[in-house]
């Protein structure tokens, strides 16, 4: 049962990487530092969009706006440290006595 939790957490922990090069990448987009006409850039802009936004969407139709401020992907990073660390400090001392 070990296992299971530290796969999830390694899960967890891919998908914060995969948070921080969304938004990183939005910014160089926004800031027209990356060619948007370039196949190879739209292609890598199109796969991150597709793993983050079904998590961020749910979190930005309960937010206020903040003008141009997009806190979204703050709030999901927060709700996955929150999660591994009631793993972690909660659920795997249940199971490590095995």
């Amino acid at each position: 049962m070990t296992a299971l939790f530290n796969v999830i957490l390694i899960a967890l922990e891919l998908y914060t990487y995969v948070i921080i090069a969304s938004a990183i990448f939005s910014w160089l987009y926004a800031f027209n530092i990356v060619n948007s006409s370039n196949q190879i850039i739209n292609s890598i802009g199109r796969v991150l969009y597709n793993l983050t936004e079904p998590a961020l969407r749910p979190i930005r139709r309960f937010m206020p706006d903040l003008g141009g401020i997009d806190i979204s992907p703050i709030v999901l990073l927060l709700g996955i440290i929150f999660l591994r660390q009631i793993i972690i400090i909660n659920i795997l001392p249940m199971f490590s006595g095995f």
